[in-house]
């Protein structure tokens, strides 16, 4: 029974070929007798890139990309109501949850629901090296590993507001002393107005 199965196979297959070949029936007895069945396929031309005057770069050119406006503090943040909590003014900003069984830290950016980088001890490469992933040191793990990803990333200044009621615990203290210790400053620089 699996010799015809096999066998039914490799006709669709041939007859597959066969039909995206779109050769001439003399030309697939030739093939079958040879014992090769393939498409005969080109390579696409390389097209040579036109360079044009206008695609060369401006002597004059300003950049506008927003992350240096970040970090010269000259982009705008949104002030919002005063009696929001967390402040909605920061261009990232950094949140660290813990919950019974997992540390969870992550960056988000402005406006944005998505987190931007994250650590967690849910991650296999960081849960096989800790004992647990509910103590001291999987809080400073996490920081540790979150502070190399945001130095690769570019993010150095944050905006890290912790719950009050939370502040004193070991854990929060050993995972800001890491993000402090692995270059990440925790505070933005306040934004520069520019008159126009």
């Amino acid at each position: 029974m699996s010799v015809l199965v096999e066998l039914s196979r490799h006709v669709r297959i041939l007859l597959g070929q066969i039909q995206r070949c779109g050769q001439t029936g003399f030309e697939i007895n030739q093939y079958l007798k040879s014992g090769v069945v393939r498409c005969l396929s080109q390579a696409a031309p390389q097209l040579e890139p036109i360079v044009d005057d206008y695609d060369s770069v401006s002597p004059t050119f300003v950049n506008r990309n927003p992350r240096n406006l970040e970090q010269m503090a000259l982009a705008v943040k949104d002030r919002g109501w005063k009696t929001t909590w967390p402040s909605q003014k920061f261009y990232h900003r950094l949140v660290l949850s813990r919950s019974q069984c997992h540390v969870t830290a992550e960056v988000f950016s402005y406006g944005d629901p998505v987190p931007v980088l994250s650590c967690s001890t849910r991650e296999w490469a960081l849960k096989r090296e800790l004992a647990s992933t509910c103590c001291v040191a999987s809080s400073q793990a996490v920081g540790e590993v979150l502070a190399q990803r945001c130095r690769q990333a570019g993010i150095t200044r944050m905006v890290y507001r912790h719950i009050p009621w939370q502040y004193r615990s070991d854990s929060v203290q050993s995972f800001r002393t890491a993000m402090k210790e692995g270059g990440v400053t925790l505070s933005e620089p306040r934004q520069k107005f520019i008159e126009t």
